[in-house]
């Protein structure tokens, strides 16, 4: 769920780095420009060191971020990035777990599960209990895979967990350096300390201690599959190219991926691929003119040319945004991104703009530049995730389902109160009329659907019950076609008192065919905090109660997090 926000103020031409010390092969004749990206990750940089010999530049910096965090930005003064308070709890970091074997402790796997894994990414600071202020979007990415056995494996007679860092740039250097070098984004820019600290990465930068062309992101957002390969995503930085070894689970970062010189500064960490067209649609936004710019990939891994939208009223905020058959649909939100508050009123960053009124913009698909762009006013909707968007009426009509962030400006503080309700929003492209509809009288989020379904008409979401937010208490299931009846809720299960688990997913139960839509299973891990224990958790979707018919203890906890995916056996053989 990270924001841009360094990105947007130091924005860098980017270039591929190499993390890894091996390269898997390829298993196809065909090389797509995404697989030449991937093996242009030669291992020259496999050892490469990353921090620079001590200097007096350095010293000096290392003394002024000692003075800040100590006596100008006291952690203590701001109880919502409170270090102690932010990272206590399942919130509180862990270690690396090397492949280890679990135990299936409840029913069975489901054989459509059986031989793929389950990744969820997070944010996991390698450094403990910073002496800084520090935001839950401030760790650095780490992944937990959860590699489950097949009836063939020879190798594999029980699920693996594995948990590893995202080796970016800034896990590295830090790593080698032992404490950390770039500030603290989200808690770190604010008033005087803000400006401060910003002068002190500039100076690390002129000192050669900072390189910003090999990215400063965390990679610590969402993973997602496109073109046979895995990337670990944050929107302040370029994709982070993973591999899962089959055999044993073992998670690999290979580099940071730049698509082969065509793909600048970073992208969304919510990218929307077609699951017709194979094609992923993505955009990228900064804080100076063009606020948003679209672009997408085809089939194959090859970019087309971007896109900049510059009629956004200001530099807001845009986590996610949603495509449809035709067209792909923006969602400009409260939330803005403005120095020179920070600068001349000494406030954060990123703020809330109480006096514009949020807008959703729809762009056709493939559109060459903006001058089709419609822009539509939503009263106070704004959203952070979406769930799904698609036409109806022969393209007349744009429908968007995506959870309204009620209480948006506790986003970036006092998390725990924001409040979120399920929408489904119609927008008719004739008459210019807006309507808006609660699903749901529960606070919900991270809602997702069949992956089949992405861009078109669906029925069925599963959602996370805020428990509060970012964790989740149980997962509801709705019915879209029950819109404008009430309560649209058809399944819902609740982990109990004490238990909560992170974003659920939707994996189908059909190998070869979609079949009915909510014919699957719904995924998560989750986590007993009387215990301190995890488990991974199967749930039959079609099931009123949400059955559970299989279930994972894990041998490490895993910190409550953002987003996952499932990756089907056939795709994770099929990684290039």
């Amino acid at each position: 769920m990270e924001v841009p926000i360094a990105a947007m103020t130091f924005a860098h031409p980017a270039n591929v780095m190499t993390l890894a010390s091996r390269q898997p092969k390829s298993k196809r004749s065909h090389i797509s420009p995404a697989t030449t990206a991937h093996r242009n990750l030669q291992t020259r940089l496999a050892h490469h060191h990353y921090a620079t010999p001590a200097s007096l530049p350095m010293a000096i910096c290392n003394t002024v971020d000692k003075v800040i965090n100590r006596f100008i930005d006291l952690p203590e003064q701001r109880p919502t990035v409170d270090p102690r308070r932010v990272l206590s709890g399942n919130f509180a970091p862990v270690d690396e777990l090397p492949p280890t074997s679990c135990h299936v402790i409840r029913g069975s796997i489901p054989s459509c599960l059986a031989g793929g894994v389950y990744i969820r990414n997070g944010p996991n600071p390698q450094h403990r209990l910073p002496q800084r202020t520090h935001h839950l979007f401030d760790g650095d990415g780490m992944l937990h895979s959860l590699l489950l056995p097949s009836a063939s494996s020879t190798l594999l007679s029980e699920p693996v967990l594995c948990s590893r860092y995202v080796h970016t740039y800034k896990y590295l250097l830090e790593r080698e350096t032992g404490g950390p070098v770039l500030p603290n984004f989200f808690a770190g820019f604010h008033g005087v300390a803000g400006l401060a600290r910003a002068a002190v990465m500039i100076a690390r930068v002129l000192a050669g201690q900072i390189n910003l062309n090999k990215g400063f992101g965390l990679a610590n957002t969402s993973i997602t599959l496109f073109a046979d390969c895995l990337y670990a995503l944050c929107e302040s930085d370029l994709p982070y190219s993973m591999h899962i070894n089959p055999a044993n689970g073992e998670v690999t970062t290979l580099g940071r991926c730049d698509f082969g010189g065509d793909l600048s500064f970073r992208m969304t960490a919510h990218p929307k691929k077609d699951p017709v067209t194979m094609e992923l649609f993505a955009f990228r936004y900064n804080v100076f003119q063009p606020f948003i710019t679209y672009f997408w990939f085809d089939r194959a891994g090859s970019k087309v040319a971007d896109v900049p939208i510059l009629s956004l009223q200001k530099p807001s905020v845009m986590h996610d945004f949603a495509i449809t058959e035709r067209y792909a649909i923006f969602p400009e939100s409260q939330l803005i991104v403005n120095p020179m508050d920070m600068v001349m009123r000494g406030s954060s960053l990123v703020g809330l703009d109480r006096t514009m009124v949020p807008r959703i913009g729809v762009l056709p698909r493939y559109a060459k530049d903006e001058s089709d762009m419609r822009w539509f006013e939503v009263p106070r909707f704004n959203m952070l995730h979406t769930t799904n968007g698609w036409e109806e009426a022969d393209g007349e009509e744009i429908v968007l389902v995506a959870p309204n962030i009620l209480s948006i400006e506790h986003m970036l503080g006092n998390m725990e109160l924001m409040q979120a309700r399920v929408d489904m929003v119609r927008i008719n492209l004739c008459t210019g009329d807006v309507s808006c509809t609660a699903l749901s009288p529960e606070s919900l989020e991270f809602g997702v659907i069949h992956q089949g379904y992405v861009g078109r008409k669906n029925r069925y979401g599963y959602f996370g019950v805020s428990g509060p937010l970012p964790k989740i208490k149980g997962i509801r299931k709705l019915d879209f076609d029950l819109v404008g009846s009430g309560d649209c809720t058809v399944g819902r299960r609740d982990f109990g008192l004490g238990c909560f688990a992170g974003e659920p997913f939707f994996v189908p139960d059909n190998i070869d065919g979609y079949g009915n839509e909510d014919s699957g299973y719904v995924v998560c891990y989750t986590h007993e905090e009387d215990t301190g224990e995890s488990w991974f958790v199967v749930m039959d979707a079609k099931s009123p109660e949400l059955d559970i018919v299989a279930e994972v203890q894990l041998p490490s906890r895993i910190p409550y997090g953002f987003h996952g995916i499932f990756v089907k056996q056939a795709e994770l053989l099929a990684q290039q």
